[in-house]
């Protein structure tokens, strides 16, 4: 099983801005939904282990090797894809184990799930051999598998030509056998690369926390150094020094896998300057030689509540913020074009994991299962960031195995759920294997959306800014409301076992030009002149007018090849102002008189470029230019 930190490297081809690529704006959601409810879906063909979102109309869905009803190529289906605009699925063949595997995209669009278990046959019991030739379920040794996700049906999974050491949980590390808990027999301290650079990398880290590190929290920062936790140790990680220097210990709970917190880098902005700040939620409170000890009962053991926040690149230290409204293990933090971060999913008591045992339910480690979201603010004053007001319960409980990834829309997909070594169904299970399948709708959903014009296909480090109109509609008829608009790229993530892996968001430096007839020109800049702080690949602009986002528009970030970043000079943006009628401008919070000659330089001119967006929508400048800068996605 391979870990996902993959090396990337992409260099934007020069555009031509006389005839770019426009991106059409976007419209209004097409699907409805009750604010604050979960709505049931078609029912997955495949059980959710894992998932992302490939295209802006397609989940990709991938199993573990089990017994599951449908059936492709003469074994059942292990992975599938699941169109969005009308529910329409078809199974995909998979050819390896990805049972707990990891995953994440590249910055050439391809998708990757790394590592997996080996072959198994039923029940989850190890095959006779790992070369996809044992019945009943021919699957082999899970390795890396690879996935250009398309518009049309015509996509599959394909095998990579690299081949990856044993990696079951892995993000870095990872154990060449599994189980619940990770041991010096069969862990796997080191990390690689993809493409490969080399044998892969010994790690004194991954040697000194067992048993609890499997899926290692991992993330890539600003400073182009990891932060990696585990059990109860931190460390940043230099991956091209290899040096692992350590922070501070994870107080509170463990958070990593079978204890499984929710984890999330919070939205990165101009006002923090782009400093990375990653928050962690509940997990068990476990000391750590008790975890393997035969007296541990897992699914008896209460769930945190903690929540706790690390800006590596600036402290070593953690900091507490506000507590859970209720423990939870297993939950997901999934980021909204808002800033609002949603945690859904999970368990008040018990841990991740399976197995036969006297104390299980049915297989499950896990028990009371937590149905009702609750939404982070990160604006909300200390002591009232959590909320659970207008939010219903879902009915269906998503523990082991679930997963959920932000639409395009601003909607949430959640799916996934299965304790159990392999398909297991009836009324007597109170956990089965789940295919049930829900959107959860935020409370911005129903609401008139902005359709920002001048939205552009390709984002560069640095470079010229670019220019998104906004009518009066986007502005909700007050033009006050461009002084707080924002442009949002985000990354949804690969999502299995609590992690939605290269999740991220960043908000863009803008200024604006606002008019009296109630429109506004947002003068945005190119992504921060640093891959790292976002690394190359296909992500989603949101425009966010008073806290209501437009549908997210795909872009890919870089060249879209798997090449070094070239970073451009920064483009410098105009002071924000407003243009009155009776001859003031508003600039920040000064006005000041404006000449008529003045006016129709700046006002005019400004109106002028408004206008042919009215005739033209399609019209798109868009400066480009050549990137080159090493950066690692995970």
């Amino acid at each position: 099983m391979r870990h996902h930190i993959y090396l990337t490297a992409l260099i934007l081809p020069l555009a031509i801005a006389q005839s770019p690529s426009p991106i059409p704006f976007p419209g209004q959601p097409t699907h409805k939904g009750e604010t604050g409810k979960f709505e049931l879906l078609e029912n997955s063909i495949v059980s959710s282990q894992q998932l992302f979102l490939g295209r802006p109309d397609k989940v990709y869905i991938i199993d573990k090797v089990e017994n599951n009803p449908t059936q492709i190529n003469g074994h059942p289906a292990w992975a599938s894809e699941y169109r969005l605009s009308d529910n329409h699925q078809r199974p995909l063949d998979i050819a390896t184990n990805t049972f707990c595997a990891g995953g994440g995209v590249l910055g050439n669009g391809t998708w990757i799930s790394v590592g997996g278990n080996q072959a198994v046959t039923s029940g989850g019991n190890p095959a006779a051999t790992q070369d996809g030739r044992s019945g009943p379920y021919r699957d082999a040794d899970g390795r890396r598998i690879l996935l250009n996700p398309c518009d049309g049906d015509d996509c599959e999974w394909t095998v990579s030509n690299f081949e990856s050491e044993q990696r079951w949980y892995p993000t870095i590390g990872g154990s060449k056998n599994g189980g619940y808990l990770n041991d010096a027999s069969q862990t796997n301290p080191t990390y690689e690369f993809f493409p490969p650079l080399g044998s892969p990398v010994r790690s004194a880290f991954l040697q000194n926390t067992l048993p609890a590190n499997l899926y290692p929290l991992t993330w890539l920062l600003p400073s182009g150094k990891l932060l990696v936790q585990a059990t109860r140790s931190t460390i940043l990680l230099d991956h091209k020094t290899k040096a692992e220097s350590p922070l501070d210990d994870m107080p509170d709970a463990v958070r990593t896998y079978p204890a499984s917190a929710g984890s999330v880098m919070m939205p990165l902005t101009p006002a923090n300057n782009w400093t990375a700040t990653i928050m962690f939620c509940g997990g068990s409170d476990v000391p750590t030689d008790e975890w393997a000890s035969p007296k541990f009962v897992p699914i008896s053991q209460a769930a945190a509540t903690s929540c706790v926040k690390i800006a590596p690149d600036v402290s070593g230290t953690y900091v507490h913020d506000d507590s859970l409204p209720e423990r939870r293990s297993m939950a997901n933090l999934i980021l909204l074009p808002d800033s609002k971060i949603l945690c859904l999913n999970g368990a008040r008591t018990g841990t991740a994991g399976y197995g036969t045992t006297s104390w299980s339910i049915g297989q499950s480690y896990a028990d009371d299962p937590v149905l009702t979201p609750v939404l982070y603010n990160p604006d909300a004053p200390a002591g009232s960031r959590w909320s659970s007001n207008g939010i219903s319960a879902s009915t269906v409980p998503r523990m082991y195995h679930s997963s959920s990834t932000l639409l395009p829309d601003g909607s949430v997909f959640v799916s996934g759920s299965n304790p159990n070594a392999d398909y297991t169904a009836g009324t007597d299970v109170l956990f089965p294997t789940e295919y049930r399948t829900e959107r959860f709708y935020p409370s911005y959903y129903n609401e008139r959306r902005p359709q920002p014009k001048g939205l552009i296909s390709q984002l560069s480090y640095g470079g010229t800014p670019f220019d998104v109109v906004l009518d009066s509609d986007d502005l909700y008829k007050d033009v006050q409301n461009v002084d707080s608009a924002k442009v949002v790229v985000l990354r949804p993530g690969f999502s299995t076992h609590s992690i939605n892996m290269g999740q991220r968001m960043i908000v863009l430096q803008s200024s604006y030009s606002g008019f009296s007839n109630t429109t506004a020109i947002l003068h945005v800049s190119q992504m921060p002149p640093n891959p790292s702080i976002f690394a190359p690949g296909p992500a989603y602009v949101f425009v966010v007018v008073k806290g209501i986002p437009s549908i997210g528009v795909q872009v890919m970030i870089g060249s879209g090849n798997i090449e070094a970043q070239k970073i451009l000079p920064i483009g410098s943006l105009p002071e924000p102002t407003i243009y009155h009628a009776d001859d003031t401008t508003s600039s920040g919070s000064t006005t000041t008189t404006t000449t008529t000659d003045q006016k129709q330089k700046t006002s005019g001119a400004a109106f002028e470029y408004k206008l042919r967006w009215d005739r033209a929508s399609t019209w798109l400048p868009i400066w480009t230019g050549v990137m080159s800068c090493l950066s690692l996605v995970y």
